[in-house]
């Protein structure tokens, strides 16, 4: 959220995705929709569609009916039930923050996310999601069966009279501002320099793949994989409270940056081979400083919009983002 990505939610059903998501859109104070995927729907059920309405005159015209896209935290739930044209419906409102209809582009209200749900093990009656909506998803996470003390709190909190209900923790102009400066804080060249040699290093065609790539992978993480690294290692930056971007950063956020830009050959899906395991191998072998001098010097970046007064007054706001988990319900929170 800080980094302004979509999330893919990948889980079985009952793990709480859905009280995720809504969890998240009361915390946030930001406007909710929910879309069912299912095989018989529609884009124009997603995005809108004009109507034909007759005014006080007599005379007919064209009104635009806006669809459940016209929100700020979009739920697509069980996302490849829906067939590949009504999954496309949703690329140019992920990528661009608008949507066309009829000819006409409307945008969309900012903060805008995606946050959409699939199960890994249903596959009957599903199609897979196209490679270029996938690499729109910002993160792929996957949402395990809670730890036992965790499946006693949820229990517990659940099965009462009265529900937990959730206080706003921050409001959408503030969101918005800090959005920005997670956008302004500054990367190394080294750590620029690492990033972009991890994501080499996950394509069998660089000379940097791994042997394991260069063995199970048909075609690795695209550019969007390294920004993705970077918009979340100085969003993880800032929920540290730190001004600047490390490895650890980077390392912590490959697995849900990276494993879903990971196309496996023919090779690697008999040997079912996990995607997280050659990221994590990706890690290991993919040394922090490089061994020869394969980049041109990037020049750090600089503070430019926001003064170092300023920033010093929004980093108390991280305090409020990290006890956003104190405001949601357990049952709503992803187990590790």
């Amino acid at each position: 959220i800080l980094s302004s990505g979509h999330v893919l939610l990948e889980g079985v059903p009952g793990l709480g995705k859905t009280l995720l998501v809504k969890s998240l859109s009361q915390a946030l104070d930001l406007k909710f929709s929910r879309i069912q995927f299912t095989p018989d729907l529609m884009p124009a059920d997603i995005i809108g569609t004009n109507i034909i309405m007759q005014g006080e005159d007599g005379r007919r015209f064209f009104e635009f009916q806006k669809g459940p896209i016209f929100a700020q935290i979009i739920l697509a739930d069980e996302i490849n039930r829906a067939t590949p044209k009504t999954q496309s419906a949703l690329l140019e409102a992920m990528q661009e923050q608008k949507v066309t209809v009829a000819g006409v582009t409307r945008s969309l209200e900012l903060p805008f996310f995606v946050l959409a749900t699939q199960n890994p093990i249903e596959m009957e009656g599903t199609y897979p999601l196209p490679e270029a909506q996938i690499d729109r998803f910002f993160f792929k996470l996957k949402i395990e069966y809670p730890y036992p003390f965790e499946l006693k709190e949820i229990v517990n909190r659940t099965t009462i009279q009265e529900l937990p209900t959730l206080n706003k923790v921050i409001g959408q102009s503030e969101l918005r501002q800090i959005q920005f400066l997670v956008r302004d804080i500054p990367v190394a060249s080294h750590v620029l320099d690492y990033a972009t040699r991890l994501v080499l290093a996950t394509q069998p065609g660089s000379g940097s793949a791994t042997q394991k790539v260069q063995k199970y992978v048909r075609y690795g993480s695209s550019p969007r994989g390294a920004q993705a690294l970077i918009f979340a290692g100085k969003a993880r930056a800032f929920t540290k409270k730190r001004f600047n971007v490390s490895f650890a950063d980077i390392r912590q956020v490959a697995l849900p940056a990276l494993r879903h830009r990971i196309l496996l050959n023919f090779e690697g899906e008999t040997e079912r081979v996990d995607p997280d395991e050659l990221i994590k191998n990706v890690i290991v072998l993919v040394p922090e400083k490089s061994m020869k001098r394969t980049m041109s010097k990037v020049p750090p970046h600089l503070p430019s919009t926001i003064s170092w007064a300023v920033r010093g007054v929004y980093l108390s706001q991280s305090s409020k983002l990290i006890s956003l988990s104190r405001e949601i319900p357990t049952a709503s929170l992803p187990p590790r």
